[in-house]
């Protein structure tokens, strides 16, 4: 068993948003008769895998998303078109791995990022620091501890007790923090948290909270800086409990697919 804690501080915010995030749950099943509708869970996808790519910089449309994954011919540069296809094989493989898994989060990493670089579900071998723009902004852990940390962090994944929204918060901000691949570190971190959700209320599976991600991007940036600056994940909790609140209003009123 796993002795590793991330360190946190829980709020009176963070637990007031849990509140609020599990009651829109239930109101979005009551007086629903619990399927889902295939086209909605199919726009709701397509939105979460537009914006979690867009957040990187891909520049394809909704629309055009769509028509890649229709099969159809759209003007677009060939690493973007082929980032969707494998988001999209990623998002759908999702329910088949356990998210305190090594060789699982590996799998999706080479899913994710099959034909974009050479070392594709495989942990970093050099140092990293992330930038925003000509600003160093994180220096991510040495690739020699790489492994040992992920490890700590999905054995405590595994074990925790902690409320499943909160732990899924906290093991994004993590996973960020320790930046454990060459490249696709952010949209691994948010397809993991959809699987540690989905995992807790299916209907998460397709709740396109990447959308106000990426309306709140450098809100988001902002919450990463400041848990770093504070040595724990507290700020990038609280930031994730308000877009997942804010996106489950918002599926409330244009409509995700029930809980099964």
């Amino acid at each position: 068993m796993s002795r590793y804690q991330p360190p946190l501080t829980l709020t009176p915010k963070m637990l007031a948003l849990v509140a609020d995030i599990s009651e829109q749950i239930g109101q979005l099943s009551v007086g629903d008769d619990g399927r889902q509708t295939p086209q909605l869970r199919r726009g709701n996808r397509i939105r979460t895998i537009q914006a979690s790519l867009a957040i990187e910089n891909n520049t394809l449309s909704v629309e055009q998303v769509t028509a890649v994954l229709e099969g159809k011919r759209v003007l677009g540069l060939p690493r973007e078109i082929q980032e969707v296809r494998n988001a999209f094989a990623a998002y759908e493989a999702m329910p088949q791995w356990d998210p305190g898994d090594r060789v699982d989060l590996l799998k999706a990493h080479e899913l994710l990022m099959f034909g974009l670089i050479d070392d594709v579900g495989r942990f970093r071998q050099a140092g990293v620091g992330i930038y925003r723009g000509e600003q160093l902004v994180h220096m991510a852990p040495p690739a020699s501890r790489v492994t040992h940390l992920v490890d700590d962090l999905l054995q405590w994944l595994a074990v925790s007790d902690w409320h499943p929204l909160i732990a899924s918060c906290v093991f994004h901000y993590e996973f960020e923090f320790i930046h454990p691949f060459a490249d696709g570190n952010g949209r691994m971190g948010r397809l993991w948290q959809t699987l540690i959700l989905s995992q807790w209320r299916s209907v998460l599976a397709y709740l396109p909270v990447e959308a106000v991600i990426r309306e709140q991007q450098e809100a988001y940036y902002a919450a990463l800086s400041a848990a770093d600056q504070q040595a724990q994940a507290t700020p990038f909790v609280e930031f994730m409990l308000q877009a997942l609140n804010l996106a489950l209003a918002e599926a409330g009123q244009s409509g995700l697919p029930a809980a099964s």
